[in-house]
């Protein structure tokens, strides 16, 4: 009986993922992995383990969740060590737990090797602090799809926390999220960004607010909207931060003598 290491692989930078993830990627029997993962993650696999590609391709998944239990259990029972690897954290917004319950059913020893969630690295990558306490105390991590009825997403809710707002897998349709939130009382005007490709070689960023948001052009997926009044510190803040280097260099060049 072997052991299952539920690992996240961060938003895809090999540079951001854990010391501990690394080295139990080289040391793994066997992976399975999610579609977000990246190429250069995927390299770090030991050349002797078998790798299973376990993700979902354009809205359609290769196997259920009750499937992919199953394999992880059938794997377990014959391997060693045994990775569910999987974009970003595990615990956020994963299906973690359905997994967990299942490994727990079967008698199947599990550790959890967190990894660094989409929201923290795009904020990072936007220079956002998402709780500075001028704008919000706190944060609340959410996905603009979980379906209909009872399991619909509660924008109401969110709004009236006075949150930072992080919204994973925004889809393309950003006019319906820009009416969500406004009907649900978010102000027109507050501040967002979405930030695409997240810790890749083609990450993007849209600086823009609510009301505005509903004409811009989706970016590519994976990508994620944060909002709030921490949105807009940081856009500022970036933008004086620009401001200011480009009058130093201005600055610089009148001054700067001529060659004799």
């Amino acid at each position: 009986m072997g052991k299952v290491f539920l690992v996240g692989a961060g938003p895809g930078d090999p540079e951001l993922l854990t010391l501990r993830a690394a080295r139990l990627l080289g040391e793994a029997d066997i992976v399975l992995h999610d579609a977000l993962v990246t190429n250069e993650i995927l390299a770090m696999i030991s050349p002797a383990a078998r790798v299973i590609d376990i993700g979902k391709r354009c809205g359609h998944k290769l196997l259920t969740q009750a499937e992919i239990n199953s394999l992880l259990i059938c794997c377990a029972r014959r391997a060693e060590a045994v990775i569910r690897l999987k974009g970003g954290d595990p615990c956020i917004l994963g299906r973690a737990g359905e997994e967990i319950e299942a490994l727990a059913e079967a008698g199947i020893a599990f550790e959890i090797v967190p990894g660094i969630t989409s929201a923290l690295a795009g904020a990072a990558a936007a220079g956002i602090s998402l709780t500075d306490r001028r704008a919000a105390a706190s944060v609340v991590f959410t996905t603009a799809h979980r379906g209909h009825g009872a399991d619909a997403v509660e924008w109401d809710k969110l709004a009236a926390s006075n949150s930072t707002l992080a919204i994973y897998m925004p889809g393309s349709d950003y006019r319906r999220l820009s009416e969500q939130l406004r009907e649900a009382g978010v102000e027109p005007h507050t501040p967002c960004v979405v930030i695409s490709g997240i810790g890749r070689a083609g990450q993007q960023m849209l600086w823009t607010d609510i009301e505005r948001l509903a004409g811009r052009d989706p970016l590519a997926s994976p990508a994620l909207v944060i909002v709030g009044r921490c949105a807009g510190m940081a856009h500022r803040a970036a933008h004086e931060v620009a401001h200011e280097a480009e009058a130093r260099a201005a600055t610089g060049m009148q001054t700067m003598p001529a060659h004799t």
